[in-house]
């Protein structure tokens, strides 16, 4: 990968995306998948001619067909590898995090927990993952140890 890492707007992004999937795709079908005004996505899609990432070519009176150029899969490309990067530096801290979580419960004797689930499912599901993985019991109600996702942290209750 450059180690130059080339500026890209996310709906630009998008719409590389979504050509790359299907490059017979209309404008107003763009609008529709990207929920942008088509002008919004004639604005984008000249942009994205100007800067080399696209091509465009006139398949009958009323049609076009946009392409990537391989300056845009490179863009393209590039971008998707540092989400995934990314994606995955949070998965580990937050997997991370989770362990040490379970590894208190192992600390303690605690077999069994209950785990409270609000908006941040992904969090939870990570938790669940680590405890399953450690053998411990998640419970269907309260039993008196519980564990919440706090932001990205994870708040350990039990009653004694």
């Amino acid at each position: 990968m450059n180690s130059e890492t080339t500026e890209i707007k996310p709906h630009e992004y998008e719409l590389l995306n979504e050509i790359a999937q299907d490059a017979l795709v209309t404008q107003s079908g763009l609008s529709d998948r990207l929920g942008i005004a088509v002008g919004s996505v004639n604005w984008y899609i000249k942009r994205l001619i100007h800067r080399g990432w696209v091509k465009v070519s006139r398949l009958d009176r009323t049609r076009l067909k946009y392409d990537l150029t391989t300056e845009g899969l490179r863009v393209f490309t590039q971008r998707a590898m540092l989400f995934a990067r990314d994606s995955l530096k949070i998965y580990s801290g937050l997997r991370q995090k989770a362990k040490a979580v379970v590894n208190q419960l192992q600390k303690r004797g605690i077999r069994e927990v209950y785990l409270i689930e609000d908006d941040s499912d992904e969090l939870v599901d990570i938790l669940r993952l680590t405890c399953i993985e450690a053998g411990i019991h998640l419970t269907d109600k309260p039993n008196g140890v519980t564990i919440r996702a706090d932001g990205q942290d994870y708040v350990l209750n039990t009653k004694d």
